[in-house]
């Protein structure tokens, strides 16, 4: 009886030792220095990380590697600190792209569509119902929001219409012009009075319009640009090629799979589509035909 006590615990041992070992080649969390993803201010920056969160998560189970978020402040600041703060990556909008492209070389890889089956935005200038401004000509001393000189909403659009319209240099054609920083708050200061005039981007108009019927109650949209790409992942070109693709592979299939659907949700897109730097010709040759070159262009505000 001893003996058969003993093999049974002896057997026990065995077993549990198993399971332990087996416990233990279980899939480990990401390894390696986190990789560095910066996000442009398109809305504030806790909503930017609340919408980005999930997705870098879901990635970074995907690739291996733990993925850190960094909300820049305004938008040319990705550019210029994409190589002093260690950026691996980041969502650029279509204008910061070009902009870090020419400069930088980052390599574009994917783009979101979004709910209603866009994977581009235009820019709008807008004012008040009330304003009595319907043309250029009563716009001649009023007051001008812009978003960000690093914009193609919120400044090449403007810029081309002001070019477009014989005006050389609208500071001084203008009463007042100011850079909000983000499209919401361009919106929200011409809706509240604070600007006569301003320019975004029309997927954060039209979702702030859904929240708050004012927008489109009160607010009146005189100009559209040409179609540009949606905010996308740019990747710095040194990065690993593997990783790249990786990287690239996640984002392409994620609505394949339940998890990744999940995700998209929560992120509002249906799926994310390859990108390259061929979409961005629209963006060049807006930048083109008002003189501006992208490898010199001066994107700090002033």
């Amino acid at each position: 009886m001893y003996r058969i006590v003993l093999a049974g615990c002896v057997i026990l041992a065995l077993v549990t030792g198993c399971k332990k070992v087996e416990k233990a080649s279980q899939p480990e969390k990401p390894q390696g220095n986190p990789l560095v993803i910066g996000l442009i201010p398109e809305q504030d920056i806790f909503s930017q990380v609340e919408r980005y969160r999930p997705l870098a998560d879901y990635v970074s189970r995907k690739v291996g590697r733990k993925i850190e978020l960094k909300v820049l402040t305004r938008y040319g600041n990705i550019v210029n600190n994409f190589v002093s703060s260690g950026m691996d990556g980041a969502f650029f909008g279509s204008f910061t792209y070009t902009l870090a492209h020419a400069k930088l070389g980052v390599e574009a890889l994917a783009r979101p569509v979004d709910l209603d089956g866009a994977s581009t935005y235009c820019g709008l200038l807008f004012v008040r119902k009330d304003s009595g401004i319907i043309s250029i000509k009563e716009m001649r001393g009023k007051r001008f929001v812009f978003v960000d000189k690093a914009t193609t909403a919120g400044y090449l659009l403007p810029l081309e219409y002001f070019h477009h319209h014989g005006v050389k240099n609208y500071r001084t054609y203008l009463g007042e012009t100011y850079f909000a920083g983000t499209h919401e708050d361009a919106i929200h200061d011409v809706l509240e009075k604070k600007a006569d005039i301003g320019a975004a981007k029309n997927t954060v108009f039209e979702r702030m319009a859904k929240d708050d019927p004012r927008i489109n109650k009160e607010l009146l949209v005189l100009v559209k640009s040409p179609e540009v790409p949606e905010n996308g992942l740019a990747v710095r070109r040194d990065l690993d090629e593997t990783l790249k693709q990786d990287i690239k592979a996640a984002l392409l299939t994620m609505d394949k799979e339940a998890a990744g659907q999940a995700v998209l949700r929560t992120f509002g897109a249906q799926r994310f589509i390859e990108t390259t730097d061929n979409d961005y010709a629209p963006v060049i040759e807006y930048a083109r035909e008002i003189g501006l070159n992208l490898s010199t262009y001066d994107y700090l505000n002033n």
